[in-house]
């Protein structure tokens, strides 16, 4: 391991990525620790600690709810704007025609979701503010109209302070640059939570303790192994001739992986799970008296515990399904395969060749998908049985930062191999 992370140092260009990566995320924790005034600070982290959706919400913000800070509502937004797009990528052709023109048109789409961003960040600050202000906790002190635009246009400019650091990670190709920000923010959190649980602790939480780190472990495990996983397709070249010399028939192999999506799905079915109660927020004292019940019923909805699990479960399950359509298109493979001369032995190149891909993916991925699911959801199950919330915020960090670690070093193994091909 040593020897690696010398050669990694050794290079130039990546020393240089990982140094401005470290900048970067430096910078985000200092954003973190800048708060907003005018806000009741104990009564703001005592509401954060009682209520799971925020306190889910301050999870995955790095602790920036809590301390109300500039940065408070994280990434949250442009993730939902990056969910609408690739939906609308399935039911808007001009958006499918972008998504199919390779780079400039994934540029394109990548403008308008940051476009579509502001507003998003401007909508879900209102709907936290909002939150905040019907707790009965007396979070904010004097909130003039003035102070909430204040407020809102401040955690927006936040906001899209992130997707830049963000897109400034990802162009160093060590990474996607979203999920080491939301890395980063669950891994801040982890001295307070270690310092709170030493100085709370006692012995009936022993077992609580050991289902903890039993759980941390199977989730480790888990990722890793579907992370790691994939289904080995071999390919052939023919041999062809091209003036006196003789190309191709060569052997190599096609790996598809069984979890090709990554931390997203995660990211995605989380960001869904809550994003509908927060608009809510906006309706619960409407003068209407039905727009009010139904907010209410949206909101009690989605605190269920059960209910919760459900839509978990079946959001990372069907996002795997659904980002892997986008990153891996067999059509596309197999008609590069056939322009290059490649074929799979036994199957015919084209069309058939394109079915097969897609019938071996979707197997793999269905194993994949699954997996990931129930892991995502085993905090649930075992919050039930054990009755503490930490493990249900715990499992769902762990899942995170697995993923991206594992995505990561990926990242950064590529970049090293580019580089022994080039010095050949």
């Amino acid at each position: 391991m040593w020897e690696r992370l010398k050669q990694v140092w050794s290079i130039h260009d990546l020393r240089k990525s990982l140094l401005f990566i470290v900048f970067v995320l430096v910078l985000d924790r200092v954003a973190a620790h800048i708060p907003i005034p005018g806000i009741n600070a104990e009564a703001l982290r005592a509401f954060v600690g009682q209520n799971q959706i925020v306190g889910l919400l301050n999870v995955f913000s790095g602790g920036t709810l809590q301390s109300f800070s500039v940065i408070m509502m994280g990434v949250g937004p442009y993730i939902t704007a990056s969910i609408i797009f690739q939906l609308l990528g399935m039911i808007v052709p001009s958006i499918e025609e972008l998504q199919k023109e390779g780079e400039q048109g994934q540029q394109r789409i990548n403008q308008w979701t940051r476009l579509a961003t502001v507003p998003l960040a401007l909508l879900q600050s209102f709907g936290m503010i909002n939150l905040l202000r019907q707790s009965q906790a007396n979070i904010f002190i004097n909130l003039t109209p003035f102070k909430l635009i204040t407020i809102m246009v401040t955690v927006t400019a936040g906001t899209m302070f992130l997707v830049w650091l963000g897109e400034l990670i990802s162009e160093r190709h060590v990474g996607n640059g979203i999920s080491i920000l939301i890395f980063a923010g669950i891994i801040s959190a982890l001295p307070t939570a270690i310092e709170r649980m030493i100085a709370t602790f006692d012995q009936s939480q022993l077992v609580n303790l050991i289902a903890f780190v039993g759980l941390a472990i199977v989730t480790i495990i888990g990722v890793v192994f579907i992370s790691q996983g994939q289904r080995i397709i071999p390919i052939q070249y023919a041999r062809q001739m091209r003036g006196s010399r003789m190309y191709g028939g060569v052997s190599t192999h096609l790996p598809i992986r069984v979890n090709m999506a990554g931390v997203i799905p995660i990211i995605f079915a989380i960001s869904l799970v809550l994003f509908p109660p927060l608009i809510a927020q906006f309706f619960i004292k409407a003068h209407t008296a039905w727009v009010a019940s139904a907010a209410q019923h949206v909101i009690t909805f989605f605190s269920d515990r059960l209910i919760y699990g459900i839509l978990y479960f079946c959001l990372v399950f069907g996002f795997t399904f659904f980002y892997t359509s986008i990153v891996f298109q067999p059509e596309k493979v197999a008609e590069n395969l056939q322009k290059q001369g490649g074929f799979v032995p036994g199957i015919r190149p084209g069309t058939a060749t394109a079915e097969y891909l897609s019938r071996v993916t979707n197997r793999v991925m269905l194993a994949g998908a699954l997996f990931l699911a129930i892991i995502a959801v085993l905090p649930l199950i075992v919050q039930e049985f054990m009755g503490t919330r930490t493990l249900l915020i715990g499992g769902t960090s762990l899942l995170i930062v697995v993923s991206v670690v594992i995505e990561t070093m990926n990242k950064i193994e590529s970049q090293i191999t580019m580089r022994e091909y080039d010095k050949l």
